[in-house]
């Protein structure tokens, strides 16, 4: 194309170019102020800061009336200006090490999707190496940003340190850690969601369950391994040797293709359910039927679970709650004006059974 074919006309002088603004005559929208709100509803200024800020004290009729002005002209808050004047910015922060894992990410999510119910957005920083340098930089960028509370998604004893030490007066919830005597803790019921997935094995008819779990360095992948062993030893069984996997497919193949050579193995508890896609694949591979010859128990409940071959049956966590349980946490100490009370707030499990077990020898 030449370019003379283009209309590159300069804008009038003294106006916008036509389209610009959308205003005739070039005049530049002036915002709309907190005066026009309230001279449309029929109230005070004072009632429309009110509602902006979601103050408790307007009700019923007028708090629609004021809503619906603000709609009507198109009236934005200035956040800046109301963080400077109340001190709060209605910004979560979340510190992580890692979104890979199925649990980060669906805790990740449920923590956005409960602060914005309470007008809260989230300020995302990851980590990508668990020092205790790179978690107090984390707090430091936080702070920068400007947030009025932090929930963190960390393993506390991955830090250099044996015990990391965050900012003093930092309204803090931890999220799946062992820290329960010194912070604010929320996490599923790790024990009693492993115990649940051996007493079904168990009371199906198997005489003892194997067990794949996790990282070491996971406190998760370790409150599921001590519940399985206690678990089997309070019944009087004997307790076979753990196999060690890393949470991926890949980990459950290989520990898959071992137990496959095990004739005396019946029943298989996966610390994740990714993991116990990689036993079915290998048991597949080798002719160990599921759940004729082996029976496989999972722990997350993630949405493909019911689509592995055979449906997968695992332990429910309930992400949701667990999100939701920490942006409360978290409004709660902002609220109250005071620090984290210690201790560890569980979310309950669930066993959901599905074509994956079955009495032994079927």
């Amino acid at each position: 194309m030449d370019l003379h074919d283009l209309n590159l006309q300069a804008p009038p002088p003294g106006g916008a170019q036509r389209g610009g603004s959308g205003i005739p005559g070039g005049r530049r929208k002036q915002r709309v102020s907190m005066a026009d709100v309230a001279k449309l509803a029929g109230v005070s200024s004072q009632t429309v800061s009110r509602v902006s800020n979601g103050h408790p004290g307007v009700f019923g009729g007028t708090r629609e009336q004021v809503l619906a002005a603000m709609r009507t002209l198109g009236y934005r808050p200035n956040s800046a200006a109301r963080a400077l004047r109340y001190g709060q910015f209605n910004t979560i922060g979340v510190i992580l090490f890692s979104l890979a894992s199925t649990g980060n990410s669906r805790t990740v999510e449920a923590i956005a999707t409960q602060a914005a119910a309470e007008g809260y957005g989230i300020t995302l920083i990851p980590i990508d190496v668990p020092t205790q340098d790179n978690v107090l930089g984390a707090f430091t960028r936080m702070g920068e940003l400007a947030v009025d509370a932090v929930i963190v998604i960390m393993e506390i004893h991955l830090l250099d340190s044996g015990r990391v030490t965050l900012p003093p007066g930092v309204h803090v919830v931890v999220v799946d850690s062992d820290a329960g005597d010194r912070y604010s803790v929320v996490d599923t019921d790790q024990a009693e969601g492993a115990r649940l997935a051996v007493r079904h094995l168990l009371a199906l008819g198997h005489q003892t369950v194997w067990h794949l779990t996790g990282p070491h360095s996971s406190f998760a992948s370790q409150r599921r391994a001590e519940a399985w062993r206690r678990t089997l030893r309070e019944a009087g069984r004997p307790v076979p040797p753990v196999l060690h996997g890393d949470w991926s497919a890949d980990s459950g193949y290989a520990a898959g293709l071992a137990l496959a050579e095990e004739p005396g193995c019946t029943a298989v508890f996966a610390a994740n359910d990714q993991m116990a896609l990689g036993l079915l694949r290998a048991f597949h591979e080798h002719g160990r039927a599921v759940p004729e010859d082996i029976s496989v128990v999972g722990f997350d409940d993630i949405p493909d679970s019911s689509c592995f071959i055979p449906p997968l049956t695992t332990v429910h966590q309930d992400f949701a709650e667990v999100g939701r349980r920490c942006v409360q946490g978290v409004l709660r100490q902002i609220r109250e004006g005071g620090e984290a009370r210690p201790g560890t707030d569980l979310v309950p499990t669930r066993l959901v059974t599905r074509a994956s077990t079955a009495p032994p020898g079927r």
